[in-house]
């Protein structure tokens, strides 16, 4: 039986060109803009966790790498200590009890990191481990939010022809997040925009991530996304998609499929919502929904109540999940926009990617299969630009 030893967690920063925050100058997800010739410092950490036979479990976050999230993971860290890797159903049961008081975001790094050091120490990928047949995985394009200052998705045009230059690159959806300010009539003018451009090339998502400020905006939108025959129609309007209620009875008045439960965090409370007939489509996502544990209940949930479930965001332990998950459609690559970079630290030594180049003309992103989540990460980076260290030690 191994034994943790060590649990490290790293926060780290690096640069990304052309993007900034912003007005507010706040960071979070989404609250990003275009701006030439800006260096955007960015924060995220790494995760290892090593045992007393020498075997380590390694993952760097990716959206989920918030100074909130920071804090949950550093508070569960020592927890790990003398612990069984292998138990992680265990740790999950208790992970989740020692954050019933906060929002969970912590837990999942920390749950992805003792998958990857199974599989590293019985040489076999996670994809492997948790049944995955799907070697290729047809992705969408997740956009960056629009924004009013010149440059990047700057207008319904600029949406547009972004759209056109996905779909020529062989992406088989787009996902548009529109304008912060939740101008019901602009939301509806770029998915109309977006269909004529494109024809029927790829389907068509939308997103206003909560921008929309009542139910009613919300349902004039979701008509429009009816009209343009959207794929799903998500996260619409300022309840912050909790309100089953709400999205119950939007989705009496839509014919588009409402894609929910983004926020609605883990299995029970996600169970809870579906039943109340909140959602036609479950939300999950790794780093969000306590783990690669997690996710695979919630997947789980979704075939038992006859639903699909869409992977939130991009990694590599969401392309292991999305290879083994039969009811699910697309790989999301987020966020991304014209000259706009998508967030993903800089950290791979083998290859791995999430920027645009990293679908293929069949639409589609790779698997990784090497051991654990099948990627090697380059910690001299992440050592060097640390800001700050938590070490815990048996």
């Amino acid at each position: 039986m191994s034994r943790i030893t060590q649990v490290d967690v790293i926060p780290f920063t690096f640069e990304v060109e052309n993007l900034s925050t912003s007005s507010t100058r706040g960071m979070g997800v989404g609250n990003l803009r275009y701006e030439k010739g800006n260096k955007l410092s960015v924060m995220r950490y790494a995760v290892a966790i090593r045992t007393d036979d020498g075997f380590e479990g390694r993952y760097v976050t990716h959206l989920v790498g918030s100074q909130s999230a920071l804090a949950q993971t550093v508070m569960l860290a020592p927890h790990l200590l003398g612990r069984d890797p292998e138990h992680r159903e265990f740790i999950y049961d208790d992970f989740k009890r020692y954050l019933r008081a906060y929002d969970h975001m912590g837990h999942g790094p920390l749950d992805i990191a003792l998958w990857d050091l199974v599989g590293r120490k019985y040489k076999m990928s996670i994809g492997s481990m948790i049944g995955a047949y799907k070697q290729r995985l047809p992705t969408y394009a997740s956009t960056h939010h629009g924004q009013d200052e010149p440059g990047g998705l700057d207008s319904v045009a600029a949406f547009a022809d972004y759209a056109v230059e996905c779909a020529e690159l062989g992406f088989r959806g787009f996902k548009i997040h529109g304008w912060h300010d939740g101008e019901k009539h602009r939301e509806a003018q770029v998915l109309h925009a977006t269909r004529k451009a494109i024809g029927d090339r790829m389907d068509i998502m939308m997103d206003p991530a909560s921008a929309l400020h009542t139910w009613t905006d919300a349902l004039y939108v979701g008509r429009a996304c009816d009209e343009i025959d959207a794929l799903w129609y998500e996260d619409p309007y300022r309840d912050a998609s909790v309100s089953a209620n709400g999205q119950r009875l939007l989705r009496e008045k839509l014919k588009t499929p409402l894609l929910v439960s983004e926020h609605v965090r883990g299995l029970e409370q996600k169970a809870n919502f579906m039943i109340a007939g909140g959602a036609d489509l479950i939300h999950t996502d790794p780093e969000y929904d306590m783990g690669i544990t997690g996710t695979l209940k919630i997947a789980h949930l979704g075939e038992a109540l006859g639903l699909d479930v869409q992977v939130h965001a991009s990694g590599p332990a969401h392309r292991a999940c999305v290879a083994a998950i039969r009811n699910t459609l697309y790989y999301e690559l987020a966020l991304v926009g014209p000259g706009m970079p998508n967030l993903i630290p800089p950290v791979y030594r083998c290859g791995y990617t999430d920027q645009m180049d990293a679908v293929g003309k069949d639409g589609c992103v790779s698997v990784p299969t090497g051991p654990g989540l099948g990627v090697d990460y380059d910690w001299d980076y992440i050592e060097k630009h640390k800001i700050a260290e938590h070490r815990f030690r048996l």
